[in-house]
């Protein structure tokens, strides 16, 4: 089995997928709370379908929200419950229609950019508009660098080697049996430090095995976050247990460790004021969405709202 370490390469271990940039405005945690199919019949029988398989009744403003654009936009929320993803893609629904329909009050007018199509392009203009945001000053900047000194360093550099005992993640017998594997010979190379290469080509699942199990020079984020949270807490020698990652148990020994070293605030002001200032474009953005449900005749689906007093 293949851990995806890319060990093999040269360069880091490792390494795991990229998470997705969250979309910019699709749907805000506004919701009061989700309920059940029960409540709302009771509370408004006629606003909701009364079968599970069809789709809410929702109205804003009078205007039914299409049952075929929520089955669209089921797909872009995964949930535990098909109720749960349902509702959030309702709210999702709703908050498009709200900004859409205040692009149209105000007559904005605007082209798309590469990359966005004209809907994404009036809703930031809209955004941009209506959402007056302060910027962090540099007395903010100062205090939130202090705060947080062990943030802005530099990442410390490993050079470390691996034996991968591997096995699937859903396999718990497998996973049993490749722990108890790993600490048998995690007691070996305790005796013997010097069999760590002997050990690495006879019970390595991952590529490097064909370099003595080196995984190269790691820097944070080139590994899986399992992996990397307990790798960059070792000293330098053989780990004293096993590290567990999806990949199965590795037995690691850190042949070098460069610590990282303090940036000076001159450095970092500039990503810490980008930092909070898009703090408080999120906490805008929602206050501005729930004054839009607010203003709004939502039917079908409970929003918080709230007073609007930048609807004019």
């Amino acid at each position: 089995m293949a851990c995806g370490c890319g060990g093999g390469s040269g360069g880091g271990g490792c390494a795991g997928e990229q998470a997705p940039v969250a979309a910019l405005v699709e749907a805000p945690a506004v919701q009061t709370f989700i309920p059940t199919v029960q409540e709302i019949q009771d509370a408004a029988p006629e606003l909701i379908a009364s079968s599970e398989q069809e789709w809410p009744r929702i109205k804003i403003n009078g205007v039914n929200l299409a049952q075929e654009s929520i089955a669209q936009e089921l797909q872009y929320h995964p949930a535990d419950t098909r109720q749960e993803a349902v509702f959030l893609a309702c709210q999702a629904l709703v908050i498009r229609e709200l900004l859409n329909l205040r692009v149209t009050a105000l007559g904005i007018q605007v082209q798309a950019k590469d990359g966005e199509n004209l809907e994404e392009a009036a809703i930031s203009a809209l955004i941009e508009r209506e959402v007056s945001l302060p910027s962090a000053d540099p007395v903010a900047c100062q205090q939130y660098y202090e705060n947080n000194r062990s943030r802005f360093a530099s990442a410390p550099l490993l050079a470390a080697r691996h034996i991968l005992l591997a096995c699937a993640a859903d396999d718990a017998e497998g996973r049993s049996l490749a722990n108890e594997q790993a600490h048998s010979l995690l007691e070996q190379l305790q005796v013997d430090g010097n069999r760590f290469s002997e050990l690495v080509h006879a019970y390595s699942g991952c590529p490097s095995k064909a370099q003595g199990g080196a995984l190269g020079q790691i820097s944070q984020g080139q590994t899986v976050p399992e992996f990397e949270r307990q790798l960059f807490r070792l000293p330098e020698g053989l780990a004293s247990r096993p590290i567990e990652s999806r990949y199965g148990f590795h037995l690691v020994w850190v042949d070098q460790r460069i610590e990282g070293k303090q940036l000076p605030f001159e450095v970092v002001e500039g990503s810490i004021r980008a930092e909070l200032d898009q703090r408080v474009w999120q906490v805008a953005v929602v206050q501005y969405i729930k004054s839009l449900i607010g203003a709004a005749d939502i039917q079908g689906i409970v929003l918080e709202g709230a007073d609007s007093p930048l609807l004019q």
